[in-house]
């Protein structure tokens, strides 16, 4: 059964918050987490990244929570659903 996350991206972003986003997102498809990111716009601040995932969520949430903590972009990145 597949499962949805979303993902809360800011879209001001700095050269290092840049490559670390690209960084998430290639270890989600390099890991099996997906094979395909969507992005839509939310508003003027921010873009909504989605996937769906055949991995327990829980699973996937973690790592891209240790991702966030580990690269310092809790005020970048969050986890919507």
């Amino acid at each position: 059964m597949e499962r949805a996350i979303k993902l809360q991206v800011r879209k001001e972003l700095d050269g290092k918050q840049e490559v670390n986003i690209i960084k998430l997102k290639g270890s989600l498809i390099t890991k099996g987490y997906t094979e395909i990111i969507h992005i839509s716009d939310k508003d003027d601040e921010f873009y909504i990244n989605s996937f769906a995932t055949t991995t327990a969520s829980n699973e996937v949430k973690e790592f891209i929570l240790d991702f966030i903590n580990k690269e310092n972009l809790s005020n970048t990145i969050s986890v919507l659903a």
